[in-house]
């Protein structure tokens, strides 16, 4: 296992409890007690390491159901429980529903959830992986940057948005992997605070004028506040200074309590980022045998939405599964059938989020230019639509929390009781519902 990330460490645990043996390779620091990670973790291999998080209902569910065991040390160690449905305003709760348990989750910072991930497993840290070891198209381990080689029935790349795996797949002579990228095009400007938690008054993503605005508790009396604007707007790079950045979120009133808490950070920046989709089966041939991408290194996509964890730790869920009938002895079958399975269980996912980013994206720079933003997509103005509904109709908020929450597709919620048309008159056309400047006003507030 390449990667001791979220999905890396869930890998490994869900393989670990099936019987597998289990070798987890990461080059950082090995993790520290969960109640010193923030402190004292630093793991430069992870770009979002020390930025806003929020594990979703769909990874709750998924760990619930098959580690159990992590949820309660993440329990134990401080992480915060929360029913997004019991987060709606009461007029939109309607008492509740029987079903809103779907809902539930338990949340924490990055560093505070893999050092609980990690206390479950041995990981062999400050280990960089060189390359691979290929014979004849097939992987049969790695090779360290020191020189030694490793042997594996198979190997599992979770080396995440940087994962080298196409590059050691060149230089071993077998072919490149199938891939689509194309530049996210956002810009994270974030921050965390310590305190009295903040109450919720609007959704936990909320877009306005040109740029979005999250809001997510987290464990231990925490909780990350962040701005997704274009990174080609440039006037919103004064951000990057806490009191511009404290500035422009007074003018959000849903959001500006969200500040008042005792500062963790300066204003983080995250940038550079890409929605990418990749295979290792190009042409119905396997590039290698014996070696799987899961998670990022398979398919990564705009981290305001929250889903890498849950798409990833479903991805985990898949290899698990398909390891219990097939053998890696059984090399291309095994590459051909995760390919085919994943293509069937994640790639809609990744495409309807690829879907969101490309739409958004082109929202706020066409806010930033001063036009409207009315692509031929009919399917975007429905899920605007689907949006504006859901701060103020019952079944409008449970449908657009199933999508966010990844519990259901789009077409499955707007297909059931003529919802989509609903939602549309609902609406009446608004974009931007809530309270906030304009593109002028967040101008201003910032100089």
């Amino acid at each position: 296992m390449i990667g001791a990330g979220l999905t890396g460490l869930s890998t490994a645990l869900l393989l670990t409890r099936d019987g597998h043996r289990v070798t987890v390779l990461d080059r950082d620091p090995p993790a520290p007690a969960p109640g010193t990670a923030w402190e004292s973790w630093h793991r430069p291999g992870v770009t979002q390491f020390r930025f806003a998080h929020i594990m979703l209902p769909r990874w709750h569910t998924l760990m619930r159901t098959e580690l159990p065991g992590v949820l309660d040390r993440l329990a134990a160690a401080g992480g915060f429980a929360v029913n997004l449905a019991g987060l709606l305003p009461p007029e939109v709760r309607d008492g509740g529903r029987p079903d809103d348990d779907r809902f539930d989750t338990l949340t924490a910072r990055r560093p505070v959830l893999e050092a609980v991930l990690a206390a479950g497993l041995t990981v062999r840290t400050g280990v960089a992986v060189a390359g691979l070891e290929v014979r004849d198209r097939h992987v049969t381990g790695v090779r360290l940057a020191g020189g030694d080689i490793l042997t594996a029935d198979l190997v599992v790349d979770c080396g995440g948005r940087r994962s080298a795996l196409p590059a050691w797949l060149a230089a071993a002579g077998c072919g490149a992997p199938a891939e689509e990228r194309d530049d996210a095009g956002f810009v994270y400007y974030g921050r965390h605070f310590r305190g009295p938690r903040p109450p919720v008054r609007g959704p936990l993503l909320q877009h306005h004028d040109s740029v979005s605005v999250l809001t997510l508790p987290a464990d231990n009396d925490t909780w990350a506040v962040a701005f997704v604007a274009s990174g080609h707007d440039r006037p919103l790079r004064a951000l990057r200074d806490p009191d511009r950045w404290t500035a422009a979120l007074d003018r959000y009133p849903l959001a500006a309590h969200w500040s008042a808490g005792t500062p963790l950070t300066g204003v983080d920046v995250m940038a550079g980022l890409a929605d990418r989709w990749r295979s290792l089966v190009v042409g119905g041939e396997p590039v290698a045998t014996g070696v799987v991408a899961v998670g990022d290194s398979a398919c990564c996509t705009n981290p305001s939405l929250g889903r890498g964890a849950a798409i990833g730790l479903l991805h985990a869920c898949t290899l698990r599964d398909l390891l219990r009938e097939t053998e890696p002895a059984e090399a291309d079958k095994l590459a051909r059938r995760f390919a085919e399975r994943t293509a069937a269980v994640i790639e809609p996912l990744y495409r309807a989020t690829y879907w969101f980013d490309r739409h958004r994206i082109a929202e706020m720079e066409a806010d930033a230019a001063g036009v409207t933003y009315r692509p031929d997509d009919q399917r975007w103005a429905v899920a605007r639509a689907l949006y504006v509904a859901a701060l103020s109709d019952p079944e409008a908020a449970r449908a657009n929390l199933a999508i966010s929450s990844v519990l259901a597709t789009a077409p499955e919620v707007l297909a059931a009781n003529g919802l989509a048309a609903r939602v549309s008159a609902i609406a009446g056309g608004v974009r931007y519902p809530m309270p906030g400047p304009d593109r002028a006003g967040l101008l201003a507030a910032l100089n």
